[in-house]
């Protein structure tokens, strides 16, 4: 079995949901992206979003996060609906989401150091000391060597980029963590890296943690769930077992296909941990 599976057996709350969409549907102009898409995230998960490339999947992570606006339906995160909470509650939840977007997204004239402090700044108060001493915690947690601190994302390989921009989506100490196509660009070596470094994160620090990804290998390793998208709604979800006995066209296409792994189920069972 999955790494990842065998953690949520024991995941307290696993059965809690911490992100709730309820026929969502996002347009820009009159093109329809999601439609009535519906969708839930359980605590201490790691779920695996996939799709067709320009099927959604980022614009849903983006509308979760508030940063696209919805047409209609319903978000709730952490308890909270999205659509009605003052100001100051949904600065708090924000403070409980961390994300990595796209190629890492850091800030090109900032160092490392300089780059995880980015949400201290903006949402707390802390002495110069003391964010410093908390983005070097983090740097040695995501596995960069401590004088990465001073360089800048130029001086970084991509595999280093990647793991600093996730010490940055750290940086509060999030509940969730959003990661978007986080092994994009990796070799395989530093891709399997990067799953095992998310997947002994979420062990350690309890994180639920929402990939959306095109990497198979990412599906197979750390997953919990995939909940695939296609005709603008999340039209399967289940365990990797589900999607390899799947008769969607698309999920069998994806999963069983010519570049598929053509894994047995039992020897992925014993595979495990």
């Amino acid at each position: 079995m999955a790494r990842g599976g065998q953690a949520m057996n024991g995941a307290a709350g696993g059965d809690e949901i911490v992100i709730s969409a309820k026929d969502v549907t996002v347009a820009f102009g009159d093109k329809v992206v999601l439609d009535r898409l519906s969708l839930d995230v359980r605590r201490g998960e790691i779920l695996g979003f996939v799709g067709a490339s320009g099927a959604g999947k980022s614009v849903l992570l983006r509308t979760i996060l508030g940063l696209n606006r919805k047409r209609s339906g319903t978000i709730h995160v952490l308890g909270k609906d999205l659509d009605h909470i003052s100001e100051r509650e949904r600065v708090d939840v924000d403070m409980r989401l961390g994300v990595l977007f796209q190629h890492g997204a850091l800030f090109s004239a900032l160092t490392v150091l300089e780059n995880i402090q980015v949400p201290m700044r903006e949402y707390l108060d802390l002495p110069q000391s003391l964010m410093d001493e908390l983005a070097r915690l983090k740097i040695e947690m995501v596995g960069l060597p401590q004088d990465a601190a001073q360089k800048f994302p130029s001086e970084l390989s991509g595999g280093m980029i990647k793991r600093a921009a996730l010490a940055r989506a750290l940086a509060l100490d999030p509940d969730i963590v959003f990661l978007d196509e986080p092994t994009s660009g990796l070799d395989p070596i530093g891709a399997a890296a990067f799953d095992e470094l998310v997947a002994q994160l979420r062990d350690t620090l309890g994180l639920t943690v929402y990939m959306v990804t095109h990497d198979l290998d990412s599906l197979f390793s750390v997953c919990d769930r995939i909940a695939v998208l296609g005709e603008k709604k999340v039209m399967v979800q289940g365990t990797v077992e589900d999607m390899l006995k799947s008769e969607n066209a698309w999920v069998k296409s994806y999963f069983r296909g010519k570049r598929a792994r053509q894994l047995d189920l039992s020897t992925r069972e014993g595979a495990g941990a």
